[in-house]
């Protein structure tokens, strides 16, 4: 089950996309990595690195959207907020479980649909936005 960005999710901005790509792409290597019973070590490591990137795009993205005068901004600062926060919650869960497949799937089924659906529903509007 390969995770993949679809040119479908995009934005219309080339530094969102490019980012929303990137996060895609880890997404899937930490779906791999789990799947192909790579250490827990290696998981744990994307799952930071994936952590780090997130809370970085989303700080480029705010920058962003306050340069254009978004007015959805608010919004999507709860959202991102909120999602950093379950990402903080999956990375314990995994911790804890001493590494279990089962929630290293569940963790990355769960950070491939809040991508997909924030992009489609709430990212989306940036590019409108920034057309109009």
């Amino acid at each position: 089950m390969a995770i993949v960005w679809t040119q479908d999710l995009s934005v219309g901005v080339a530094s969102i996309d490019g980012q929303h790509q990137q996060l895609f792409k880890m997404a899937d290597e930490l779906f791999e990595a789990g799947k192909n019973g790579k250490s827990k070590e290696v998981v744990g490591e994307l799952l930071n690195f994936l952590d780090t990137y997130t809370k970085q795009h989303f700080s480029d993205e705010e920058a962003y959207m306050k340069s254009i005068n978004y007015p959805g901004l608010a919004d999507q600062q709860t959202a991102h907020k909120n999602f950093i926060a379950e990402l903080a919650k999956l990375k314990s869960a995994y911790d804890t479980s001493g590494g279990n497949i089962s929630v290293i799937i569940n963790a990355n089924q769960m950070v491939v649909d809040w991508l997909t659906k924030h992009i489609s529903v709430m990212d989306k509007k940036i590019g409108v936005h920034t057309k109009a």
